[in-house]
């Protein structure tokens, strides 16, 4: 296993590839390969919700590990080809008492989740998709305090995150554009006019 890999992650940051390797070979561990499926949670009326997207060494359902249902409340898709290293609840917790660090990680992962389950609901409080997208770019200038965002890996990914087809967001993108609100470059869409992006909100 390349354990600098973890090194990155949002469980183990900060935490060396030596340490890492101690740690995983004192603590029961299991690695779970999936390939490529398109699924997603469906509700009773038949509609479906794009949650959250996540990246590489990011972590899935650390709260649900620790709730009193003790289950994941949404279907996991994946969207490539995908590893993942799965742990019982128990054996999390001996992690945490292994290295503080993970312990602090993993709180702040809650704290994080949490702050975008937020900002996930107002988005799809939203109707319109130029709405949708102008909340989604003002919310990364807040975070980054720059005017350039980058677009999450794909406009077809971007588009999962705001529960709208690529077609529409793409054509939603270049009205912003001929109006002068934003320069739209392949990955980066640059915000030339914050203010009118911000009015895009309450038409």
């Amino acid at each position: 296993m390349d354990y600098t890999v973890l090194e990155n992650s949002t469980l183990f940051r900060g935490v060396t590839a030596k340490d890492l390797r101690a740690y995983l070979e004192e603590t029961p561990h299991h690695i779970q390969c999936y390939d490529k499926e398109e699924t997603m949670k469906s509700f009773p009326n038949g509609s479906q919700v794009n949650v959250s997207v996540r990246i590489p060494g990011e972590l899935i359902g650390p709260a649900a590990v620790f709730s009193k249902s003790q289950r994941y409340p949404c279907d996991i898709v994946a969207l490539e080809p995908t590893t993942l290293m799965m742990f019982q609840k128990e054996d999390l917790l001996s992690l945490m008492q292994k290295d503080v660090r993970i312990l602090q990680n993993f709180t702040t992962e809650i704290a994080s989740a949490t702050y975008m389950l937020q900002q996930r609901l107002e988005l799809l409080s939203y109707s319109g998709i130029a709405q949708k997208a102008a909340f989604w770019l003002l919310m990364q200038i807040r975070q980054t305090g720059k005017t350039a965002v980058k677009i999450p890996d794909s406009m077809s990914n971007w588009a999962i995150i705001m529960n709208v087809s690529r077609p529409s967001l793409h054509r939603e993108m270049k009205k912003l554009e001929k109006d002068g609100i934003i320069r739209y470059t392949g990955k980066i869409i640059e915000v030339l006019n914050p203010d009118e992006l911000q009015s895009v909100l309450s038409d």
